[in-house]
């Protein structure tokens, strides 16, 4: 094999002076989207995703974490069901009508293409990264749709960050024991979660910029963080989603 030959560009991956694997080029930002759906079953497919929402949450070059000073950039869309299937529970949680959906909601087609020119659009040259909390359902849903009817998906196939993991690793505890109604009281939204995509997405952001800031047990919200986040909301309130 002709070896390769020994320069650099400025496309190129950099290695670090200890020989190790090459590191990213600095320039590197993610950019992140917290995410919530309203379905009305448990998988995509035979189920529908009735409605989500996605919210502007920070970002991050690998230095300095940015947080929103508010959650005013963020997408929002009610879709037509796919099929004739759904489970009653799962619309007595999100209170959503199928039958109104079927007149009023848009194609998945329309809203798939919409939302991912709207997150290119707000992510610019960073990378879009999907959050929430746990990850696990909301980007099976999201992902699912975005192949299924725009072919591709913004946040690639792995590009996504589980808060919930996130959580459990700065607190210190199991998986088992890290849902929101464990959060620390420092860590948890001032915005209300209702189970409505767009109150719970704005929620998640909140929490997600906290923990991403959180020193941990014993050490606690970052200074910054707390300034940060009493800028952008000076009131205190509420509710926690108990997932």
């Amino acid at each position: 094999m002709t070896p390769m030959p020994a320069h650099t560009s400025d496309n190129a991956l950099t290695a670090n002076n200890h020989g190790s694997a090459p590191l990213e080029k600095e320039n590197t930002r993610d950019v992140y989207f917290s995410a919530d759906v309203e379905t009305d079953g448990p998988i995509p497919g035979p189920f529908s995703m009735l409605s989500f929402a996605l919210v502007y949450a920070g970002a991050f070059d690998g230095h300095q974490f940015t947080r929103p000073a508010s959650y005013e950039q963020r997408f929002y869309v009610e879709i037509k069901p796919i099929s004739d299937h759904f489970d009653p529970e799962a619309l007595r949680v999100n209170g959503m009508d199928r039958e109104r959906l079927f007149r009023e909601g848009q194609s998945p087609e329309t809203a798939m293409k919409a939302a991912s020119d709207w997150i290119q659009r707000i992510a610019g040259p960073g990378k879009p990264v999907l959050v929430a909390y746990p990850l696990s359902f909301d980007w099976s849903w999201l992902y699912w749709y975005f192949i299924r009817f725009s072919s591709e998906s913004p946040f690639n196939y792995s590009r996504c960050f589980d808060i919930k993991t996130a959580f459990a690793i700065k607190a210190q505890v199991p998986i088992a024991d890290a849902g929101q109604s464990r959060l620390d009281f420092a860590l948890r939204p001032h915005h209300s979660h209702t189970h409505h995509a767009m109150d719970d997405a704005i929620a998640q952001a909140e929490i997600f910029a906290n923990v991403f800031q959180w020193e941990g047990r014993g050490g606690g919200v970052t200074r910054a963080a707390e300034n940060q986040n009493s800028k952008a909301h000076p009131r205190v309130k509420k509710q926690v989603d108990r997932r």
